[in-house]
């Protein structure tokens, strides 16, 4: 069952092509590796599919309406977003911060229950940031509020999450307890993920789907073990790669593509 799609979704920066004709179907429950080179528009889509950009034609689909349909407590009870950059010069605490993923449940001038502090405190723990939550933003390290704003995303208890690179700040091992953590919602709770990832094995260890760019257009979609073959990352990419023992070996850059994508 589908609960995410796009129909010839195009978008145009002035004479610019930052998406042509993308279409696309994300089934409910799966978790997705949204990935391609630098410009592609992989910010681009999942800003379209949240809403927070207008395409030049096509549309977006959600629970089979048109993503415009949606009131926005609507949107924010249907899906999260963490973005790329978390802001730093924001004057509230981390548990402040994180509190703000329940305001899609609350009614006017109504006060956070019991319930939406234990989901804080819960996430909080869950994403290893509850030691922050007296915390300012500019207190903290990029991967820090990074952190911090994944916990926001999971408070607010969507079916669907659209996250920009929310690794991209993080060591290794904070790579991959995020992934995993990830990885359990999508599994336990049926979650449906789409990620922006540029670590090819990050990807292919965690992510059954794959949602590849290529030149501002969907270039492929299915299983990413189909999609992530030596010839199409040497193409995409650039670089020369090999695969041994589900691990994706990258040794040197190209000069130009030498296989057919």
């Amino acid at each position: 069952m589908s609960n995410l799609e796009t129909h010839n979704l195009s978008l145009r920066f002035g004479n610019n092509d930052v998406l042509s004709d993308v279409s696309l179907s994300v089934e409910a429950g799966g978790f997705y590796a949204v990935m391609g080179p630098n410009g592609c528009g992989k910010t681009t889509l999942l800003r379209c599919l949240c809403g927070l950009l207008e395409p030049s034609s096509g549309h977006v689909s959600i629970m089979n309406r048109d993503v415009r349909s949606y009131s926005a407590r609507q949107l924010a009870q249907t899906v999260s977003v963490v973005r790329q950059h978390a802001s730093t010069d924001l004057e509230f605490s981390a548990f402040e911060i994180v509190l703000m993923g329940r305001n899609p449940y609350q009614h006017r001038l109504e006060n956070e229950s019991q319930s939406d502090w234990d989901i804080v405190e819960d996430v909080m723990r869950m994403t290893n940031t509850w030691h922050l939550r007296n915390s300012k933003p500019n207190q903290m390290s990029g991967g820090e509020l990074q952190r911090v704003m994944l916990a926001r995303a999971l408070a607010q208890q969507t079916p669907i999450m659209l996250l920009d690179e929310p690794t991209s700040n993080l060591d290794i091992s904070h790579q991959y307890e995020i992934m995993s953590l990830l990885q359990d919602f999508n599994l336990k709770q049926n979650k449906t993920i789409l990620i922006v990832v540029h670590d090819l094995n990050l990807a292919y260890r965690y992510c059954p789907e794959l949602i590849l760019l290529y030149d501002h257009k969907l270039l492929y979609q299915g299983p990413i073990q189909d999609g992530l073959t030596p010839s199409r990352i040497s193409s995409v990419f650039n670089v020369k790669a090999s695969i041994s023992d589900g691990n994706i070996i990258t040794s040197s850059f190209l000069q130009r593509p030498t296989a057919d994508i």
